[in-house]
């Protein structure tokens, strides 16, 4: 039996028991907490690193320092690239940059030019004035495109089908023959099939053809006419512009002949260079005086029949009209007009075709003893690789002088320009002197001959002028080598 005393001691220690076992759940509690807590903090982050670094390059662990060890292990990282090129500047500046390069478009192309002036016309009835000041001041707005001696050659063709079958398809190879041209030499070319002045067809269409070219092509120093039936047969030969500068109108042709002997024959109106100025815009215009669109051509006509010797056609056509302008009218235009004889810049074909295997063969040896000259070559390479060959054919094709110089020139050369005149591949109307399979043998001839020269730098060539169709694989060191093909 327990004493008075005893009981409240029993409390007390009933009371100290419980204390300490509340205390101790709690502070069981709270650990068990906190370590819950410090678990999904650990989980979430070590997600967040996952999420940012997709796929990490594996490397050896990281050296622990033990006195110091790491939260979370050290990210790997791949080494800098080394810059080969100039750093990029930063984005503002490019961003600046284009849109200064935009305005100053824009504000060029606000600029007023000769294509601002609604009395401007492109046709030959209105003539244009102060022409070598506006184009002046055009090219001033446009300097990338003033390169001196710059040419755009002109040509065409009638807007219908040929009437004379198998015309269409020499028209397609005399135009293939000047696009090599112009591709080798950098030369723009624009090729015509429509009627620029309904009253001037046939041989006068080509007056405003030329005029509206001068006007679309301010940045051309020269407009290089070529007739449609006119083949370049020598693809390396630039004309020697730099003998024209004193000159705005270059025309194949003999001087006696036309300034004295009034000759139809005394030059050749199928091909002419002329200089965009304002001196060949009157010149064109004082030409074009004579043509069907005016209310005169019949009254020329009869003149120029009783002036113009060997006149073959009974109307005023474009070259007996050359050549009155040219005699009559001297002290206006002769000074700056130049008769060319010393190449041919028109080559009458007759003479020329039967002697294309001869003047081959003679390249052909030249190359066999010098290995520069038949060096294989990239086909942009023709310009200069053409200046190169040409000292040699100075020396080695049969004598004479430089050609284009105004010596003469070797029958062993090749010509540069064969124009068929009288042959007509797209009407069939030859000249009764020929007959119409010599025209078609002669062009085939020519053409091919011309293509050899083009297909060469690609690695091929006729097996022989007569076929357009056979085609052989040259042989490295060809001509020396002695295989006809590999």
């Amino acid at each position: 039996m327990q004493t008075e005393d005893e009981t409240p001691l029993r409390k007390k220690s009933f009371l100290l028991s419980s204390v300490t076992l509340l205390v101790a759940e709690r502070l069981l509690l709270f650990f068990f907490g906190a370590g819950v807590a410090l678990l999904f903090s650990v989980s979430a982050l070590s997600s967040s690193l996952c999420t940012d670094l997709p796929n990490p390059i594996p490397t050896p662990l990281p050296t622990i320092i033990h006195h110091r060890p790491p939260l979370v292990p050290s990210i790997p990282r791949r080494p800098l690239p080394v810059a080969t090129t100039a750093p990029r500047p930063p984005l503002s500046t490019v961003s600046h940059r284009r849109d200064s390069r935009k305005d100053h478009d824009r504000r060029r192309s606000t600029r007023a030019t000769f294509y601002d002036d609604p009395s401007l016309s492109y046709t030959i009835d209105r003539p244009i004035t102060n022409w070598d000041s506006k184009r002046r001041e055009w090219l001033r707005l446009n300097p990338s495109l003033a390169t001196p001696d710059r040419v755009v050659m002109v040509t065409g063709s009638p807007p219908g089908r040929c009437p004379n079958p198998g015309g269409d398809h020499l028209l397609l190879r005399f135009y293939k023959n000047k696009a090599d041209y112009c591709r080798l030499h950098g030369y723009d070319l624009f090729y015509n099939t429509a009627l620029l002045h309904p009253e001037m067809p046939g041989c006068w269409a080509k007056i405003p053809l030329v005029r509206a070219a001068m006007v679309a092509h301010p940045e051309s120093e020269w407009v290089w006419w070529v007739d449609q039936d006119a083949a370049f047969t020598d693809m390396e030969f630039r004309p020697p512009l730099h003998r024209y500068r004193a000159h705005h109108f270059v025309v194949p042709g003999w001087p006696y002949m036309v300034y004295t002997a009034r000759d139809w024959v005394g030059l050749n109106a199928g091909v002419f260079l002329l200089r965009n100025s304002q001196w060949g815009l009157d010149f064109l215009d004082a030409w074009a005086s004579m043509g069907p669109q005016t209310p005169h051509h019949g009254k020329w006509g009869r003149i120029l029949d009783a002036e113009i010797r060997g006149k073959l056609t009974s109307f005023a056509d474009d070259q007996s009209a050359l050549v009155h302008l040219l005699a009559k009218e001297q002290r206006r235009w002769r000074d700056k007009v130049h008769l060319e004889s010393a190449y041919d810049l028109h080559g009458y074909w007759e003479p020329i075709v039967g002697r294309l295997e001869d003047v081959a063969a003679a390249y052909a040896e030249m190359e066999r003893r010098d290995a520069v000259l038949r060096r294989r070559h990239a086909e942009k390479e023709a310009g200069s690789y053409g200046e190169t060959r040409s000292r040699y054919l100075d020396a080695a094709a049969g004598g004479g002088g430089e050609k284009g110089s105004g010596k003469r020139w070797p029958r062993k050369r090749r010509s540069f320009v064969t124009h068929f005149t009288g042959c007509q591949p797209c009407g069939g109307d030859h000249n009764p002197a020929y007959t119409w399979q010599g025209c078609v043998d002669g062009m085939a001839r020519a053409l091919n001959f011309a293509d050899d020269q083009v297909l060469r730098a690609y690695g091929f060539g006729h097996t022989n002028l007569n076929d357009s169709a056979s085609i052989r694989s040259l042989p490295f060191g060809y001509p020396a080598s002695s295989r006809g093909g590999r």
